[in-house]
């Protein structure tokens, strides 16, 4: 049987790193977009080099309509097939309220956050002759539970929510489409120590998810083969107690 083929876009990094790395563990080849050439966190560069997994990487700027439309086809170039598997979780992230908001920065947003992760799944299904890949976007906790904060990128995240069922139901039989919504998992240097202990004990868990669960979920959808249009929280139960702004602005020292 062929090798199963994964393209993870941004996936040399952060959670996208985890999710290869676990991918690359289950057995996948893989295809590692970056916006520009780099290298592997230590976690993925660890997994290829433990399982020899093939793998080959492919820059790409996903605000760049021009070159979305050229990533399926180079892919398939390479390894001689589509992917069996796109994991859309590259994203565009910045800061801003309803009253910072421009149309060049929506535009922006929404190009990457949505309109690049639909159109590579459009791509995906039409080179994927007869066979059903699976797409997993990765989404926001917030998509439930909406915030005034980052209002560009909540806006395009939620869009892809939506873009989620809508697929599954426009593709029909020829590809499953679903989510993963993380919570707050990789804090970055705006977080204290002490802030994600107190963030931690308000989620209904108790406890915030770690980028391994947020890969456990990708691949159970990537092998769930009755499952599609469906959204896997992974937020330690975020989404379930409303918190008025995003994780940043809470719990601060």
């Amino acid at each position: 049987m062929t090798q199963r083929l994964a393209l993870v876009t941004g996936g040399l990094h952060r959670v996208g790193a985890v999710i290869a790395a676990r991918l690359a563990r289950e057995g996948y080849a893989l295809a590692l977009h970056k916006r520009t050439a780099g290298e592997a966190d230590p976690v993925l560069a660890d997994a290829l080099a433990e399982t020899g997994a093939e793998s080959r990487c492919f820059a790409a700027d996903l605000s760049n309509a021009g070159e979305v439309d050229a990533l399926i086809p180079a892919v398939a170039a390479a390894f001689g097939r589509a992917p069996d598997l796109l994991v859309n979780n590259a994203a565009l992230f910045a800061e801003g309220e309803w009253s910072d908001l421009s149309a060049a920065a929506l535009t922006e947003m929404m190009q990457v956050n949505h309109h690049a992760p639909v159109m590579l799944a459009k791509a995906l299904v039409a080179q994927s002759e007869g066979r059903r890949p699976a797409i997993v976007n990765i989404l926001d906790q917030r998509v439930a539970q909406p915030v005034p904060d980052q209002i560009a990128y909540s806006l395009s995240k939620s869009a892809l929510w939506q873009a989620t069922a809508t697929l599954a139901v426009a593709f029909a039989g020829r590809a499953r489409v679903n989510a993963v919504a993380p919570g707050l998992t990789l804090a970055t240097e705006d977080y204290s120590a002490g802030q994600i202990e107190r963030l931690a004990k308000r989620m209904p868990l108790g406890a915030l998810p770690t980028p391994e669960q947020i890969a456990d979920a990708v691949v159970w959808l990537a092998q769930a083969e009755a499952v599609t249009g469906q959204t896997i929280f992974v937020d330690g139960g975020a989404h379930l107690a409303p918190l008025g702004r995003d994780f940043v602005a809470l719990e601060r020292d």
